[in-house]
């Protein structure tokens, strides 16, 4: 069924027919494994922030005993890195918050026996303070959690993070959730699924949370995104409306990277969409890896007018693909 003010392909597409509208930055992987025993496995599905013109980058690490935690690296041009700390800035140390199992194995992911996943990151408009949403694996249950930074921590990598909350009900496996950079009517806002529906929540506060309700039930398209898995950055306001990166695969299972335009005030409507992958896997440490055929995106930033996108390749490096904001708002919009 089409939807009306929706603007779509239609049809399968291969790689060799679809050409991509970012660019990979030559010096990638910009992050790969280290000799550091909790990250000497996998780097990779990176959250990102733009803080004092410089790029902070939160990444997950698996190391030698199979533990998800999260390391930082810093950029001061988005491509190059300057700065990569030796030690994890992040690790749950909290007690679990599920008290059964909700997950079998079609929902592991990465590699990880427990820990803390993939780490989106926003600066909130009007606070001091960046917000990390994550995914928290305990070994049999799986869930979306909140906690928060002061920007001034940050900065100062004094890395004091406020208590975790669970936002996810504890019985339901839930991934990829995202909350918006700025409030929309005086509420934070989270993105928590995108099949069959785009699912919004508006929340006063992060006090006394209650479990948000959220559904996620893949329906195939006949599109390039035959199944929308998910969100991939936290939304990017525009003056189109917000844009969502978003996870997708096709009949050959592969990552690719699509985008939609969200309207401003009621983001559960969806204006335009990708006719096709913004980015697929295709490059050797895109297929050389825990996973082959992973582009997995989870952070993104604007810095000087180049919208950077911060991916995981093949569950095992951090890399980085760019493209002109204006230009890839009007490929959507045509």
């Amino acid at each position: 069924m089409e939807i009306e003010g929706i603007r779509r392909s239609r049809g399968v597409l291969s790689a060799k027919d679809v050409k991509e509208r970012l660019t990979r930055w030559k010096g990638n992987p910009i992050l790969s494994p280290s000799g550091n025993s909790w990250e000497n496995m996998q780097t990779f599905n990176p959250g990102a922030v733009l803080l004092d013109g410089q790029v902070h980058i939160l990444y997950r690490a698996i190391g030698e005993d199979w533990v998800s935690r999260i390391g930082y690296a810093s950029s001061k041009d988005g491509f190059n890195i300057n700065e990569r700390l030796p030690y994890p800035v992040y690790e749950h140390r909290w007690p679990s918050p599920f008290s059964s199992a909700n997950v079998d194995e079609e929902y592991f992911s990465g590699g990880g026996a427990f820990g803390v996943e993939d780490p989106r990151l926003v600066k909130m408009k009007g606070e001091n303070r960046v917000y990390m949403t994550y995914t928290f694996y305990d070994g049999r249950s799986i869930g979306i959690m909140l906690t928060a930074i002061s920007v001034d921590d940050l900065l100062e990598k004094r890395w004091d993070w406020k208590n975790p909350i669970l936002l996810s009900p504890p019985d339901q496996p839930h991934k990829n959730w995202v909350l918006f950079p700025e409030k929309i009517e005086g509420k934070y806002v989270i993105l928590h699924t995108l099949n069959p529906d785009i699912g919004i929540s508006y929340l006063d506060s992060f006090d006394e949370l209650g479990p948000i309700q959220s559904y996620y039930r893949p329906v195939p398209r006949d599109t390039w995104d035959r199944f929308v898995r998910g969100a991939a950055a936290p939304p990017i306001r525009t003056d189109l409306g917000w844009l969502l990166l978003y996870h997708a695969t096709g009949e050959d299972g592969y990552y690719k990277v699509g985008a939609m335009i969200l309207d401003i005030d009621d983001p559960t409507k969806m204006l335009y969409r990708s006719r096709t992958p913004l980015l697929g896997p295709k490059e050797h440490y895109e297929f050389s890896g825990f996973k082959p055929g992973v582009t997995y995106v989870t952070g993104a930033v604007v810095k000087d007018s180049t919208l950077l996108l911060y991916y995981g390749a093949a569950d095992t490096y951090v890399c980085v693909a760019y493209t002109n904001l204006d230009e890839l708002l009007d490929y959507l919009t045509k």
